[in-house]
């Protein structure tokens, strides 16, 4: 079987020669050219400066941090400006994959053997890294799949890191083989068993934790993953997977890192991430064709991940836990109402502070206080459970902690139970 046309065999001859660089360390570094001229006046759609408020979209105050469905976070202007300096160019895109990992790795001081990928998303670096490991350079294989036929076809996983997000594994063909214990994963290993996934927020819960899982997989010769998207803050975690020895590590780009929504980055074994390039966009017939990634988005993430290793975080981490107490200091004024403050071992590793008010003194629901405000003006999202309302400060913009104190002090006030 064979791609099926001179472009798709033109692009893959073409990453296979640029990929090359990428593993044996003789690929060329990519330069821009200077952009010229300004960003253009708007008319018509957007010339009022607010583009959802044309479109009848309601535009929130997110208080309940780096959620896809709200947009993940808000970048930078630099990114925004480098981002505009790329689209006024033409590049080869597996090129320019490869210039920026290499320059990815640098940044991060990633292992010596190591190298990354710009995906669209953490979700598409577990797909096209799954692939890569299914397919090698092959591209028979990669044009077949998800029929893996000829392929190994078994990925083993923990009982408790099974989630929603596992669905991009099995979009490969795999199967998945449930394991609690490390007697488990030595009884499942078998010939075809292609990799080992560990999906990190789940660490606390699986019997087998994260720096064990690796050292596994590897006295069992078989690949190790790790889904990693929402681990940063802290920074370090950028490298620590890799350096624990993860074979392939996945980030979210959208999210506290700051860069293109659309994006991610897939690091790991130069190998590995070399043969997941083969299986992504912009080559035809593969099963990550659909997950495209823009020369814009791949520029942005190298300069997000530059700004973000730049930041003062523990400054950072100061103005989040100051917005929080502020909220805090009004709305206990309230009677009846009290808060709790967290900090999640991973994943979203930033300040938290849980809500809770007496319903003998407040009579009204955390779902239906959710829900208000949330219809509110502004409209204000935080988390709701039946035990109370949550929320985390690091997505809010200046000034937006008075707003949903003040909000929450109404809505409370409302309905105060008359005694």
């Amino acid at each position: 079987m064979a791609f099926n046309d001179s472009w798709n065999r033109r692009t893959f001859l073409g990453t296979l020669g640029a990929l090359a660089g990428m593993v044996f360390g003789k690929g060329k570094a990519f330069a821009f050219s200077p952009a010229a001229g300004a960003a253009a006046p708007v008319s018509g759609f957007g010339a009022s400066g607010n583009v959802y408020e044309e479109l009848g979209v309601t535009t929130v105050i997110n208080g309940q941090g780096t959620m896809t469905v709200l947009g993940g976070s808000l970048g930078r202007p630099e990114v925004e400006a480098v981002m505009a300096l790329a689209a006024q160019h033409f590049v080869s895109i597996p090129e320019l994959e490869v210039a920026a990992g290499k320059r990815i790795a640098e940044m991060l001081k990633l292992p010596e053997g190591y190298s990354a990928i710009v995906t669209s998303g953490a979700a598409a670096a577990m797909t096209s890294g799954l692939a890569g490991i299914l397919t090698g350079n092959n591209p028979e294989f990669i044009e077949q799949l998800p029929d893996l036929t000829g392929m190994k076809s078994e990925v083993i996983i923990q009982r408790s890191h099974r989630n929603p997000f596992d669905h991009q594994l099995r979009a490969t063909g795999v199967k998945l083989v449930v394991v609690e214990s490390r007697e488990d994963v030595k009884r499942a290993v078998n010939g075809k068993t292609a990799m080992m996934h560990f999906t990190n927020f789940a660490n606390a819960e699986g019997q087998i934790k994260v720096e064990e899982w690796v050292k596994l997989a590897h006295e069992n010769q078989v690949p190790a993953f790790i889904d990693a998207a929402a681990d940063t803050p802290p920074v370090s975690h950028l490298w620590d997977y890799a350096n624990l020895g993860y074979d392939l590590i996945a980030f979210s780009g959208g999210k506290a890192v700051r860069g293109p929504q659309c994006a991610g980055i897939l690091m790991g074994k130069k190998e590995l991430v070399a043969n997941a390039l083969l299986n992504n966009s912009p080559h035809e017939n593969t099963l990550g064709r659909s997950s495209k990634v823009g020369k814009e988005e791949i520029v942005g993430m190298v300069k997000a991940l530059e700004l973000y290793l730049k930041e003062d975080h523990q400054a950072l981490n100061k103005e989040w836990w100051r917005r929080l107490d502020a909220i805090s200091a009004q709305i206990t004024k309230v009677p009846g109402v009290s808060t709790s403050f967290s900090v999640p071992d991973v994943a979203n590793h930033v300040p938290h502070m849980e809500i809770f008010w007496d319903p003998r003194k407040i009579s009204i629901s955390p779902r239906e206080a959710g829900h208000a405000l949330r219809a509110g003006k502004p409209s204000i999202v935080l988390g709701s459970s039946d035990r109370g309302l949550s929320t985390n400060s690091f997505m809010l913009q200046p000034g937006e902690e008075k707003i949903i104190a003040d909000q929450l002090t109404q809505l409370f006030k409302a309905h105060a139970v008359a005694g």
